[in-house]
């Protein structure tokens, strides 16, 4: 690990939510598919998901499914 990247957080749901605009419904569908990133379970009650997970899916959705990155 380099010396300025930051350590990877371990994120809610409630986070995850804001983050992506979806809902909970929408983002366990998208895990079934295979297209979100599953959670980590951190314990029996808790599931928590990897911040750099989440910001890479939010990258490659940027890009676009044909991988073409949007012109802003």
């Amino acid at each position: 690990m380099s010396g300025d990247e930051e350590p990877d957080r371990l994120i809610k749901l409630d986070e995850v939510k804001r983050r992506v605009g979806l809902g909970k419904s929408m983002i366990y569908r998208l895990i079934q598919e295979g297209r979100f990133p599953a959670p980590y379970k951190v314990s029996s009650f808790a599931s928590r998901w990897s911040d750099r997970e989440v910001i890479a899916w939010i990258d490659d959705v940027k890009d676009g499914f044909e991988g073409k990155r949007r012109k802003f």
